[in-house]
């Protein structure tokens, strides 16, 4: 579609901030015409790679301005660095009288590894003891209330923080989740007292049931509130003066978007922000393209994010864990490693080779880079391989080999190998750290790796997909168009979203239906006036419901589709299917072994249009022939004893026609990524501009199938 003359353009964008390089999509709803760019990431202050990046993409269409957007969506790891690195600022909790131990306990579950409890020592709290205070007042698990609050105790708390300079507070009551009164007045007391602090309440950040989580996951919610507050304010600030008035969105865990006003509110919720964007993007790829069982691989600067995709649908998960603490909002189900291409390589203490997960960022970067790195990286060894082109991004970053070969050279020197052989040392741990991330999202849980087929995107996503097919045995690789900018296309599919959830737990046989549809009719009125603030007519509002069951005895639960028409026993029946299809058994038809209800959920969509995949028309004739664009040594070795250079054809993947047909060994270079095909593989550009990476003798067949 073109844009006729006069008409007004109506541009999207979508912005993701990683480690090193902020990617930047723009999607003009008009014309279907969709513009990529890339700029290194500025992490001293974000904001101002968001800004470059935008003004970057804005002007590669002819003549657009700030007057011309009309949304902004933003994928952004501030919480989830903050979390990972551990920066947490002391923070209080406020509890209910008798529970001032409930950190402590927490929960008896051991990690994999320490076999049992004698030899795990609990990692410190995020809140120490000293900074834990209890209330007065007591509910029951039905919201009643069997002490009153405590109104003159809860003054000297929170008179006690402010005169400690604790200013970020988590308040969580038992059984708040079936009546927040208590919580709430205690709010009301701090505002009062204590005007400064910032306050997280557990009955707005999870209205679940088990204190713990609960907990857990209003303290992460509040410890992460001042920084994203900041963080936002900062861009809100300088977007206005560059399109003032402009809807700006944050993505969030679940897979949608809300509001930056709103985010403020619900910093917790964008734990996974950017992860959940590249999960998004690749399962619309990938469904697109006619897979519907997909593993997806976002490899970035700093880690490297794995998930499924089952049905183009990324998997669910509350039980998600960032930096070590459990937070329980829902979240597309994303396994992070730190294995990116600016993770160092080091030696161990044992004189080893390691591999992350500490990483050289965009600041001062790989070695390579030439801004004062002092550790070589895995980028680093790319280069000197010949796996990655003597400069990035088109030319805009050079790259200095010599650099790169000094580094590993020095710290193979300590090995007792080469520069060349310690970069392939450095690119085979990599992968096995890859090719483990993936076996944990899918061999932990019954899932056959095999039968999936792999998508990798990112900046360096698609590196080491050759080897991958190698460890793991998948039988096909996907390597979407743009693979650079892929999690900032997804920004762009992303619907807006807001979940809501309350605890009614209840046999199935003694079910109160008319209590579940009351239930059901509250969350869903709290959805819709969330939409309402987001500027979503009623007409376009859609709600989705769900129930977690489980088997009474119990301690988790499976969360099952509920349809707006309320069947309870179809509801049950779900359940004892999807039991077995997770766990290999059920109890269906067993009435000695009841169902019981717990929790009820409602996510309230908001839905914007979504840019469309460009597909190229069937011409009825033969693609033409690949040209390269040059050659170069490189070495696709796996081992010390594998340091063959080879002579090595270059294609510009721009030229690509769609059909076209390469072998191995092949350097396949665009903007923002390269795919090095080792000798053995074979790729071809799908109809939707995709490289689809099989080993040779595979595509061997294929051919001579289509010849007979």
């Amino acid at each position: 579609m073109r844009r006729t003359a006069g008409q007004r353009r109506r541009v999207r964008v979508g912005i993701d901030t990683g480690g090193t390089f902020t990617d930047v999509v723009a999607f003009d709803e008009h014309t279907g015409e969709l513009v990529t760019t890339k700029t290194p990431s500025t992490p001293a202050d974000p904001a101002v790679g968001f800004l470059d990046g935008l003004r970057k993409v804005l002007a590669r269409f002819d003549g657009v301005g700030g007057a011309e957007l009309v949304a902004v969506c933003h994928g952004t790891t501030v919480a989830t660095n903050q979390l990972l690195q551990g920066q947490v600022t002391r923070i209080g909790l406020i509890t209910t009288e008798g529970f001032e131990f409930l950190l402590e306990i927490a929960r008896q579950s051991v990690p994999d590894g320490y076999g049992n409890s004698y030899f795990w020592v609990k990692p410190p709290r995020i809140v120490p003891a000293d900074l834990v205070r209890t209330v007065g007042g007591r509910l029951d698990h039905t919201g009643g209330e069997l002490r009153p609050f405590d109104d003159d105790g809860a003054r000297q708390v929170a008179r006690g923080y402010r005169e400690r300079g604790i200013g970020t507070l988590g308040v969580c009551f038992l059984h708040a989740y079936a009546n927040p009164a208590h919580e709430r007045r205690m709010r009301e007391i701090l505002a009062e007292e204590h005007p400064e602090a910032v306050v997280s309440l557990s009955s707005e950040v999870l209205a679940e049931y088990r204190e713990y989580e609960r907990a857990m996951t209003t303290l992460v919610d509040a410890a992460v509130k001042p920084t994203v507050g900041r963080y936002v304010a900062a861009i809100r600030s300088r977007l206005g003066g560059l399109a003032p008035g402009v809807p700006f969105y944050i993505m969030k865990s679940n897979g949608g978007v809300l509001s930056a006003e709103e985010v403020v509110h619900q910093p917790i919720t964008t734990v996974l922000s950017g992860p959940a964007a590249g999960a998004l993007g690749a399962a619309l790829v990938a469904q697109a393209a006619g897979f519907d069982r997909v593993l997806t691989l976002d490899g970035g600067g700093t880690s490297t994010d794995v998930s499924v995709v089952l049905s183009g649908e990324p998997t669910l998960t509350t039980e998600g864990t960032v930096g070590g603490y459990p937070s329980k909002i829902p979240m597309i189900d994303v396994g992070t490693v730190g294995a990116g291409g600016g993770s160092v390589a080091w030696l161990s203490r044992e004189g080893t080779l390691k591999v992350g997960p500490a990483s050289a960022g965009a600041d001062p970067g790989p070695l390579c880079y030439g801004r004062g790195g002092s550790q070589p990286t895995v980028t680093d060894a790319h280069l000197l391989l010949g796996r990655i082109p003597a400069s990035l991004l088109g030319g805009e970053v050079p790259l200095h080999p010599d650099a790169a070969r000094d580094g590993l050279a020095e710290l193979g020197a300590a090995l007792g190998l080469d520069a060349t052989a310690t970069a392939t040392g450095i690119l085979e741990i990599s992968a096995w750290n890859q090719a483990n991330a993936l076996r944990q999202i899918t061999v932990r849980r019954g899932l056959d790796v095999r039968d999936f087929v792999l998508t990798t995107f990112g900046g360096s996503g698609s590196l080491l997909a050759c080897r991958l097919m190698d460890i793991l045995g998948v039988r096909t690789v996907v390597v979407p168009r743009d693979p650079g900018n892929l999690s900032a296309f997804g920004l762009l599919s992303v619907d807006v979203k807001n979940d809501y959830v309350q605890t009614f737990v209840a046999r199935h046989e003694r079910l109160d239906v008319a209590a579940v549809t009351a239930h059901f009719a509250a969350l869903e009125d709290r959805a819709a006036k969330a939409l309402d603030a987001e500027g979503f007519a009623r007409s376009g509002h859609r709600y989705v419901r769900s129930a977690d069951l489980r088997y009474f005895g119990q301690a988790f639960e499976v969360r099952v589709p509920v349809q707006p028409l309320l069947d309870a026993d179809a509801v049950a029946a779900a359940f004892h299917e999807a039991h077995h299809r997770l766990y290999g058994y059920s109890f269906a038809g067993r009435p000695e072994q009841p169902v019981e209800w717990v929790n009820l959920r409602v996510t309230g969509v908001g839905p914007i249009r979504r840019p469309r995949l460009r597909e190229e028309p069937d011409t009825g004739r033969p693609p033409a022939p690949p040209v390269m664009s040059g050659t170069r040594p490189v070495c696709f070795g796996t081992g010390a004893g594998d340091a063959t250079h080879l002579d090595t054809p270059i294609y510009q993947r721009a030229e690509l026609a769609t059909g076209a047909a390469i072998t191995g060994p092949a350097i396949i270079e665009e903007y923002g990524a390269t795919v090095p095909l080792h000798p053995g593989y074979a790729a071809r550009v799908d109809r939707f501009g995709n490289l689809v990476i099989v080993p040779a003798e595979h595509a061997a067949g294929e051919a001579a199938g289509h010849v007979g």
